[in-house]
């Protein structure tokens, strides 16, 4: 399964990069595919090196802007021109999409492919991985978009709220079909 995860290129602390780690290691050890970001730096950085480890496949959507900061030993790199085009070639070569804990940039990435599910216009399963709880006012305002009418599809049709790794990758394998 190719995997696509939306994350922060920040350089985060423990209570970010160590389940980031432990999440990577589950999606390598099951021989998934990490498709992301590209960039060699902050938490992007550890999920790609917990993945390749583990001996999954890497393939990274850079940017032209960021270019520089791509991770030259993956499997595949693609640059894209813009932000836009990176999310489409992003969401493109993957099955499915897992959210971790990132800054506008992710939020960014996160709502789009939320509008394409509202839409029909995707049916890829969408994990938000609320790592330390990362998310709950997020979350929280999600249900309320819900209960007020905001959403015209149920939250549990766009995305599932996962509290860690283990249960991020049950719910996209179970979704997929893949025992």
């Amino acid at each position: 399964m190719n995997i696509c995860v939306f994350l922060s290129a920040a350089d985060l602390d423990e209570r970010y990069t160590g389940p980031a780690r432990e999440f990577a290691e589950l999606l390598g050890k099951g021989g998934h595919t990490l498709v992301w970001g590209g960039s060699e730096s902050g938490l992007m950085k550890v999920v790609a090196d917990g993945v390749q480890r583990a001996g999954g496949r890497l393939v990274g959507v850079s940017v032209d802007f960021l270019a520089a900061k791509a991770r030259e030993n993956a499997d595949e790199m693609v640059v894209a021109k813009d932000l836009a085009e990176r999310k489409a070639l992003l969401l493109a070569k993957s099955d499915a999409v897992v959210i971790m804990v990132g800054g506008t940039g992710t939020l960014d990435e996160a709502t789009e492919i939320l509008e394409l599910k509202k839409h029909g216009r995707t049916t890829k399963p969408v994990v938000l991985l609320n790592t330390a709880g990362f998310y709950d006012g997020l979350k929280q305002q999600f249900r309320r978009m819900e209960d007020e009418g905001f959403l015209p599809v149920p939250l549990t049709d766009l995305v599932f709220f996962a509290e860690d790794g283990v249960a991020a990758l049950a719910y996209l394998e179970e979704s997929l079909g893949i025992q």
